[in-house]
């Protein structure tokens, strides 16, 4: 994800959160202003304007049900939208307290509230603008705005009635403020445990990357040697045809080097594909085979034990190459794990569901040892700590995760789950 996008998605999660937001504040004002009118004209018999009062709390109403169709609609909620919402609240807002006594009404302070939520998830310009709007409206408000009875000629239960609606003002104020802030604060510890997760994502492809240069320089410069080497080895091999022995020993090392040519062939393919772009698609079962056939080269001293549950290998896949290149490392680590543990044994379980396909890698290890799959780091004596950076890295650029969890009877469950990409899977 590029900073550019980074910063609008964040402008977009912020906006819609400040939509969402209002959309649940304006239900509860609704709610709030029709029962205070009612209390004050039915109850208390005041003469307050109840039509024009009316029309307002309709309004309001009818873009709160507005509102929540709107959340519903696929569209990014932009900062102009959400500068949109509170403008109407303002407006809807100062046109009740127009018809009830301007900045007589104790509940004049409620202009306040729109200003204090825009400056928590909109620009400063937009947040100035919602300032410019609610201080217009309270200075109109002075000189214009139909009178309002004296409340404190009111008496309820012994106290005066100005009292008692500022007494309830403070109280919503304090309550919208303190659940739109304690909502804010969690969000914003959550963007920053995900601005903490894409730095160690970032420094980690950093490291994959100067690693990638390096191999590539690498694979070039051993192309010549490597091709020195199988060139003699067929010679000596012409020429120790006699002894048993020592032919198998090359034959073995004949093998190695093959080996080595395909993996150098592999990542020329693999650099070839992702220029083009252009994943390979096949069945799971395929892909399966491959991955297959190349660990067992890799690893001959391994039991592996591949299982498929209902029809996940006869589903389509678009499959990279380094997604071939990931599940090996999985499986290479199991063995590794088992091997430590006494066990040849490593288990390959695959299921697919609608849209999601899992690879669940299980060792017969000790579990998970203390420091193992940090980026470049490893348990193992001669390890690298590549593999489990390298299967993270392109699980999260598919589109997947990776975890890890303790197996029942022992050992280590990596699962690695990823959507399913072709178009034309059969549905189940």
């Amino acid at each position: 994800m590029t900073a550019p996008t980074a910063i609008r998605r964040g402008f977009f999660q912020r906006a819609r959160g400040l939509a969402e937001t209002l959309a649940w504040l304006r239900l509860c004002a609704v709610a709030g202003q029709a029962l205070t009118v009612a209390v004050v004209a039915l109850g208390l018999r005041l003469p307050i304007s109840v039509a024009p009062l009316a029309f307002g709390i309709g309004v309001l109403g009818l873009f709160a049900l507005f509102a929540f169709w709107r959340l519903e609609q696929p569209w990014p909620v932009t900062l102009a939208e959400a500068f949109g919402h509170v403008a109407v609240d303002i407006l809807v807002l100062a046109y009740l307290l127009y018809w009830s006594g301007g900045v007589d009404n104790p509940f004049v302070s409620l202009l306040v509230l729109p200003i204090a939520l825009a400056a928590a998830a909109l620009s400063l310009r937009y947040v100035a603008a919602v300032a410019l709007l609610a201080s217009t409206c309270f200075v109109l408000l002075i000189g214009w705005h139909a009178p309002l009875p004296s409340l404190h000629e009111v008496r309820i239960a012994g106290s005066d009635l100005h009292v008692v609606a500022v007494c309830a003002n403070f109280v919503v104020t304090a309550a919208v403020l303190a659940f739109f802030i304690a909502r804010l604060s969690r969000a914003l510890r959550a963007r920053e445990g995900e601005v903490q997760r894409e730095r160690e994502r970032t420094l980690r492809d950093e490291g994959i990357l100067a690693i990638a240069t390096q191999a590539a320089g690498t694979a070039h410069e051993l192309n010549t040697p490597l091709s020195t080497i199988r060139t003699l080895l067929a010679e000596l091999q012409r020429e120790r045809a006699g002894e048993p022995a020592l032919a198998a020993d090359l034959a073995l090392l004949a093998g190695q080097a093959e080996r080595c040519r395909d993996i150098l062939r592999q990542l020329v393919e693999v650099g070839s594909r992702r220029l083009a772009g252009v994943p390979e698609r096949l069945t799971l079962a395929t892909f399966i085979d491959a991955c297959e056939h190349q660990f067992r080269l890799l690893r001959p001293e391994i039991a592996l034990d591949i299982a498929f549950d209902g029809d996940a290998g006869e589903r389509l896949i678009e499959a990279p190459p380094d997604l071939g290149h990931a599940l090996i490392n999985l499986l290479s680590n199991a063995a590794d794990a088992s091997l430590a543990a006494g066990s040849d044994a490593v288990e390959l379980r695959l299921a697919a569901t609608r849209s999601i396909v899992e690879f669940a890698v299980r060792d017969h290890g000790s579990g998970i040892a203390p420091g193992a799959g940090v980026a470049f780091r490893t348990s193992k004596r001669d390890g690298l700590g590549l593999g489990l950076a390298l299967a993270h890295a392109t699980a999260e650029r598919l589109g997947g995760e990776l975890s890890a969890h303790a197996a029942e009877g022992g050992g280590l469950r990596q699962r690695l789950r990823l959507p399913l990409l072709a178009n034309d899977n059969p549905p189940r």
